[in-house]
This record gives C-alpha cells, structure tokens and sequence, in this order.
C-alpha cells in the first residue's frame, strides 16, 4: 500500500506540473466558429472507464502496457460493443500524461464519449513498458506496426478492426513510424507537430549541438521512466524488471551519447545513427490519411512541412495548419480554433469520423484546405493546395554596404549593391533573449514570462552582429517556404558560426523576428542533389554534415556559405523593413563541441560585392516589387 501511494502521490507532483502549463495554455484559448458547413456531433455515452497498464507483447517477448479507455454508460460500466480504436504511443509516461489532463494534444474524452477507443501506450524503455528506449531504434520503429496489428485483432473485446492515431511531438513521429509499417486496420493519422530529419530539425541545425532542447528532452524521457511504475503493487516482478530496464537505458544510452556528442564523437556528425532514427526516410510507405498541425516557432518547424508535402505530392489526403505557436502552445491545440476550422477534438472527431467509421463529408476539403497559414506581418490565415505552389517564384535580395559594429546597417536591394565589408564578434550572449531562445527551449521561457519584451523585439540581439536592411519599403514583399542566405565569409580561425534572423522591422524601430538559421562555416560542403532550387534559385541549401566533409577555411579564404533559413510565411508592409541579422552564436539554443569550441572563439567577415555576391533567397508571393 506504501509503494502504490508513493507512485500516486509522485504521478500527482508531476501531473500537478504539467497541469499548470496545459491551464496556462488554455488561457490563451479564445473561441472560434468553424468558417465551415460541419458541426460536431453530441456525445453518445455519458462517462468513461479506464482498463490500465494492459499488457501488449511485442515479437521479441518484451512486454508495452497501455491504458484502454472505452465508453461508459451512465453505471460507468463500459459499452459492450466494439469501436475504432485511436492509439496514441508516448516515451513520457502515460500515468504522467493523463495525470495532466492531457495537455499534449488534448484528453481522449471527447472522443471516447462520442463512439471511440483511446488506447495510450508507454513505448519500449518507458513508463510502464519493458525493455530499453533507444529513442526511435530501429526495434521501437517496429514496436509501432506491431501495437497497431495487436490494436486491431479481433481478440479485443473493444475492437472493431479499424484504427487511427493521435498524438504530438514524439507521439506524432510515433504515427508515421507506425504508418509506414503499413499494418491492417490502420486508416488516418493526427500528427501534431512531428519530425522529419532529426539531425537538422532539431539536434544540430547547422552543425552545431542543440543544448536548449535535447537535454532537458532526454532528462525527461529519462526521469519519467524511472517514476515506479503503477504495475509496482500488483506486478512487483514484472515492475522491477521495468525499473531496471529504465536504469539500464539511461547508463548504456542516454549518457553516453550527450558524453560523446559534446566530446565530438559519431553523434555529433549526421550518419547511420540519425538516418535509422529519421521519419523522412521512410515517409514514402506512409499511405494513410494524414492531418498535420505545425507551429512557426516549433522545434520541428523544418520538418512538418516537409512530411505534408511527401503525402501531398502522392495525392494522399493530407492537410496541415501552420500557427504561430511554439513547441507546447502547437502540442496542445489550444489555439488551434482560430484558424478557423474548430478546436482540435472537433478536427480529429471530422477527420476520423469520415475515414474510421466512414461518415459521409462532402465538404470536407472545401471546408477545409490542403495547407492553412498563419501569415506574420498581417496575423491573416492563408489558404494554400500546395506548400511550394504555382503562385510562388525564387526570389534574391542583395547584401549591399557595409554594417557597421553598433551603428548603421548595411543594406537590402534588387538593384545594383555597394561592396563591403562586415565584421561580426564571437560573443557567447547573443541569442540569449530572443524569440529563438523561446522557441528552442519547446515554449517553456514564454509559458513563464510570457510579455518578456525581447520575445517580440529583436534590436538588442541585433547589436552583438551584422544587420542589413531595406529601406521602407514601397510596395509589400510577401514570401511563403523555407530560405537561404548565400552568404560570402571569411574566419580568423577558420570556422565559427552563422546565425542568420529574418527580420520585420516597423516604422517605429520594433524589430519582429520572424524565422531564423545556422550554419557552422566548416560544414559548407553542399549537396546539390537534395537541395532545392525554384526557378533556379537555391533556397534550401543541403550539407552533408559529416567528418569527412567537414574543412576549415584557409587564412585569407573567402568562401560561399549557405544557411537555411527555416520556413515561414510573412508579409513585410508598404512603410516596413525586410531585413537579417547575422550573429555568431545562439544561446541558450547551440553551442560548438568541444574539440571546436575555441575555433569558434573568432572574428568572422561577411563579403559583398561583384566578387562575393551575398544574397537572400526565398520563395516570393508573387513577383518580388523592385527593392532599392
């Protein structure tokens, strides 16, 4: 009885936790009417019941637990009927998870009351399951296939055969995993916020570590795995195995591999570890419906889009919903009602209604289109079929001047630019208050102080670095995609960093950043051939990231460096500036390993000019307007 009131009182301090960030984030809320010809209907049954740490075994004899929660009458006994089964596969302990109110992605009532099964189930290593997380290896990949097919036999009493997903952030990688295995029974997919290459969306975008998110991400996998999981009163055998299963996880992965990344081992480079842990990969063999929700400021604002689009080419029904949210505010959906379409558990009720139970939608993809947008700059929702459509056209600004270290910026032109010379300090602060160091810590900086004024002004960043602008402009500039800087540089040491803001800067001098990117000077090597041009202009550049591509410059070498700028879509106003920032480092976000730490301890030097022609490339709405 001790043990069991630990574990609760435990659950309790956490969910307690989380509870407040899902509060927090539903204050935000504001209601919304769908601008559609649906409405949702009325829940069927009045409660719901909970059969927890289920057993589920896997092929190779380990044992997953997960929680059934069915429909329930009035008695709270369950419904004896079969249903569709929604399966959501989380490493964050779903004890933890449903001791919040389900924060990420919303609790399983609303669909659970109107004719649903919710199954949630600890992956491998995790919570209640058995076994060793080795984040997204190749034997968990097949725990996802495997989860479903058993979700979907007929042994379960609850069952009806047809499933789907739900599920952010690791939950949403989850789904596509589990998609691509293709098992039976499986018919949509709701993945909020996941991602596609994990070495560039989030472990080490340009080169560089991310120490903001990845540690606090692997502590909290880790330390949510070792809470004594609730089997402990029941199954003291099989919750001990768990335990040690977890303990051996965290000795035998997670600490080596933030030791040997920061040391500048293998996991420091792309390579064979990252592709077996990468969705993009097998993107291909996922054939389900899929309904995205990305945020503009998510740790996985690269990857999202990218996965849409796979299944938007090969003319599977997929949508996606682009917010200006961060990493918790898009896993909750919260705001999810402004975009105009209904809250979330209206969307997935739509969504799987017609492609689980196979409800009549006619309107459904009037209603709602392929891609909607958040536009920064206008704070409109834009409606789109395609994420790099017909209306857009490969368009280059053109770095011109020279800025100036606290004082005039260079500038910005489609015309005929001054040659230059730029100077950019390595200062280890800069970055520190930013939008960026908000958006690369998943929101928890602006959960806390969420009116902190350098979240939404960018001018005090801007002095540690080089700034070049427009001038106000006369007609608006409207780009939609991802973005490169194509920028000339030279080191004193031969490596260091880029850190490039795309930036809107008012006519008061508020600074908005909008997006931004990196790219470490050493790994410039560039591949061609998964790049991608529009009309002959690259604007998402491709590196290796690799040892063996991986070279210093030369005293004295000036050399083109690519950095991708991840997506947005932003109208910079008649009266307002475009502009980027360029900084040689990003707080709290990365940071060099340590055999390059010194390195990039530098002066770096951007060159502009017939010679060096440094430029920005993005994808403009329309034909870009004459800029001088």
């Amino acid at each position: 009885m001790h043990a069991r009131t630990s574990v609760h009182r435990l659950l309790a301090i956490v969910g307690l936790a989380l509870g407040l960030i899902a509060a927090s984030l539903t204050l935000s809320t504001t209601a919304a009417t769908a601008a559609t010809t649906w409405t949702p209907r009325a829940e069927q049954y009045p409660k719901t019941v909970t059969e927890r740490d289920v057993a589920i075994p896997m092929s190779d004899g380990t044992i997953l637990r997960g929680d059934v929660v069915r429909p329930a009458g009035a008695d709270g006994k369950a419904i004896a009927k079969r249903f569709p089964v929604i399966v959501t596969i989380t490493a964050y302990n779903k004890a933890v998870i449903a001791s919040a109110g389900g924060f990420l992605g919303g609790g399983s009532d609303y669909l659970v009351k109107r004719g649903y099964v919710q199954l949630t189930v600890d992956a491998r290593g995790t919570g209640s399951s058995e076994g060793i997380w080795r984040a997204f290896d190749a034997r968990e990949n097949k725990d996802g296939g495997e989860i479903m097919t058993w979700a979907h036999s007929s042994a379960r009493p609850w069952s009806n055969g047809i499933t789907g997903m739900t599920g952010p952030s690791y939950m949403g990688i989850s789904q596509l995993w589990a998609a691509a295995a293709q098992p039976p029974g499986l018919k949509a997919i709701f993945p909020q916020v996941p991602g596609a290459d994990v070495y560039r969306d989030v472990v080490a975008s340009g080169g560089q570590l991310d120490v903001g998110f990845i540690p606090l991400w692997l502590g909290l996998v880790t330390s949510t795995g070792l809470i004594p999981p609730s089997v402990l009163a029941t199954s003291p055998d099989s919750a001990i195995k768990e335990l040690l299963d977890h303990l051996t996880g965290a000795g035998t992965f997670t600490v080596p591999l933030l030791l040997s990344a920061f040391l500048g081992g293998d996991p420091a480079y792309d390579g064979a570890f990252y592709k077996e842990r990468s969705v993009i990969n097998v993107i291909d063999k996922v054939k389900v419906p899929a309904f995205f929700v990305s945020g503009e400021y998510d740790l996985f604002q690269r990857g999202t889009p990218l996965l849409f689009e796979n299944l938007n080419k090969r003319g599977i029904p997929t949508k996606m919903i682009v917010g200006p949210w961060d990493h918790l505010q898009a896993s909750s959906g919260a705001d999810i009602g402004k975009a105009g379409y209904g809250s979330l558990g209206e969307l997935q009720l739509r969504w799987f209604d017609h492609y689980l139970k196979g409800v009549s939608d006619p309107t459904l993809n009037s209603d709602i289109a392929n891609l909607t947008y958040y536009e920064q700059g206008t704070g409109a929702w834009r409606k789109s079929t395609k994420w790099i459509g017909p209306s857009l056209t490969g368009a280059k600004l053109r770095l011109s001047g020279t800025s100036a270290l606290l004082g005039a910026p260079g500038g910005l032109t489609s015309g005929t630019p001054t040659a230059g010379t730029s100077s950019i300090l390595p200062i280890p602060a800069a970055g520190l208050c930013t939008r960026s160091a908000n958006q690369w810590t998943a929101g928890v900086p602006n959960l806390l102080i969420p009116q902190l004024p350098c979240f939404s002004d960018n001018q005090l960043n801007d002095r540690t670095g080089a700034v070049f602008s427009t001038k106000p402009l006369t007609q608006s500039i409207t780009l939609q995609g991802p973005i490169n800087a194509h920028l000339y540089a030279s080191s004193a040491g031969g490596d260091g960093m880029l850190s490039v803001a795309l930036e809107d800067e008012a006519p008061d001098g508020t600074v908005k950043r909008l997006t931004g990117g990196w790219q470490v000077i050493s790994h410039r090597a560039l591949d061609t051939s998964k790049s991608r041009y529009l009309d002959g202009v690259l604007i998402q550049p491709f590196h290796p990231f690799t040892k063996a591509a991986q070279k210093k410059l030369a005293p004295g070498e000036v050399a083109p460096i690519d950095v991708e700028i991840f997506p947005t879509r932003a109208k910079i106003l008649p009266g307002h500036k475009l502009r980027i920032a360029v900084q040689a480092f990003d707080v709290p976000h990365l940071l060099p390993t340590l055999p390059e730490l010194l390195g990039t301890l530098t002066v770096l030097t951007i060159h502009n000019s017939a010679t060096y022609p440094s430029t920005i490339n993005f994808p403009s709405v329309g034909t870009l307007p004459t800029v001088k």
